[in-house]
Parts: C-alpha cells; structure tokens; sequence
C-alpha cells in the first residue's frame, strides 16, 4: 500500500510544474493533497482527474484558500467530507476516505504565522480536533491521517528550531499538543519509526535561499494507528523537482485497502 501526501499550495500550479507526469508513474493507491486553492468547477482539466483514479475533493468556500482532494485507485465504502465545524468546513480542512479496515484522511491544519489572530484560530482548532482524535481510536479500523500538521514535532525536525520556539509551527504549547497525540492518544509518526535522520524536511521558506541550504521544516506528516505500525516499510521523501514550497511524502505499508 503506497500512499502520498503532499501540500501543492495550490494544485493549478503544482499541474503546471509537472506534478501530475510525476504521480503518474509513483503507483501510489491513495494520494493526499493539502492546500489545493481551487473549486471543483476550475478543476475539469482531464489532468485533475488521473486515469485509473477516483477523485475527492473538499474546498474552502473562500475561492484560491486552503482545500484537501485525495485520489484513490480503489473505490471507497464511504468518504467523509469535513467534521461538522467551522473553520474545518468552511475551509476544506478535512477530508476522509473509508475502505474495508484502513481509512485514509488528508487534513491541512490552520497556520498561525500570519499573527495572533490566526495563532488563536489554530490553537482553537487544536482543541476541537483533539477529540475526534481520540474517537478514532476507538473504533474498530486503522487509520493513515496525511496532514501538513504546521508543528515541527521536535527539534531534529526544522533546521533553525533555537530562534524558532516563539514563532507558530515550533511554539512549546503546538508541539505539547503533536507529543500528546503520540504520546497519550497512541498515533504513531509513520516517518520517523524508519528514519531517525537529521535534515529531513518537507517545506522550505521561500525566502533567502532556504531550499538551496535546506535550511528547512518537517511539516508533513504520515500518522497512523498503531497496529500500522509493523507494517511500515519505507518513505521517501522527493525533492529531484519542485511542485510546491512543500514536497512529496511517499510511504509503503505492508497492508491492503
């Protein structure tokens, strides 16, 4: 079971820069995108919709902002479009898709480095999604939740973490937050049960020359129940082009949808 994560900021651009040829050829059954800035209706280009694929897609109702989509090879038992809230809703935070025993989620959490006003929203939505959380636990499948999380769990995962532990994405309260879900609830950080490595980052700041350094930060996330965890074989993370400010997740699992 391969699947694919991956944050396009924006999944018109991510088409013009060649994403689509690259997923093409990665057998990926289920492929997760986050931020995907676009309505269903901008998205009849037949290269929205892969061959041999069938497409979700859940979008903010604010036009060119935020949205998830997850392509899948095998028909879902059921897809679950947001969690009854707003601003998961209203944004297309969260998007779901159930198979026989696996479900998979592409979630894009809320960034709050814009200010303190979007710094709330996001600690807010946090503490509404934590809940349903741990209600996954309790049912009786496992889950694979791709996400651009926007926290760096720990310091090995953002280049610069001394000046960043005031800023959002490594704030002490977010990372409390992502070591809980670990932690206390018992998801499993997929990548890092298989590479312990430093300087192993999915975004980059476009500023400076940030991804020419890989002066970098390890948003993007794979979490899983922990019964996947065995099954976990290997990840990689693409960086020979550039779609996006973030790039592609690919992980293995010794499982079947």
């Amino acid at each position: 079971m391969r699947i694919i994560t991956c944050n396009t900021n924006g999944i018109r651009a991510a088409a013009r820069k060649g994403f689509f040829e690259w997923l093409a050829i990665q057998k990926a059954d289920v492929v997760c995108i986050q931020e995907t800035k676009a309505q269903q209706d901008q998205l009849t280009d037949p290269i929205f919709h892969p061959e041999g694929y069938h497409c979700y897609f859940s979008d903010a109702e604010k036009k060119g902002y935020s949205g998830t989509a997850i392509y899948c090879r095998k028909e879902p038992d059921k897809v679950h479009y947001g969690l009854g809230w707003n601003p998961c809703d209203s944004e297309g935070r969260y998007l779901q898709v159930d198979f026989d025993k696996i479900s998979v989620v592409s979630l894009y959490m809320p960034s709050g480095s814009s200010g303190d006003e979007r710094q709330q929203i996001k600690f807010d939505f946090m503490d509404k999604i934590m809940p349903h959380f741990k209600n996954l636990r309790a049912e009786d499948r496992e889950y694979v939740i791709c996400a651009d999380w926007n926290i760096c769990h720990k310091e090995i995962d953002l280049k610069n973490w001394k000046p960043n532990q005031k800023n959002s994405g490594f704030l002490p309260e977010e990372r409390a937050w992502i070591e809980s879900l670990f932690s206390d609830v018992g998801y499993v950080d997929a990548f890092r049960i298989i590479n312990q490595e430093p300087d192993q980052y999915t975004w980059w700041s476009n500023r400076g020359q940030a991804w020419a350094k890989n002066v970098g930060w390890r948003l993007d996330y794979q979490v899983v129940t922990p019964e996947l965890k065995a099954a976990i074989v290997s990840e990689s993370i693409y960086k020979d082009e550039r779609f996006s400010d973030h790039c592609p997740l690919i992980m293995d699992y010794a499982a079947e949808l």
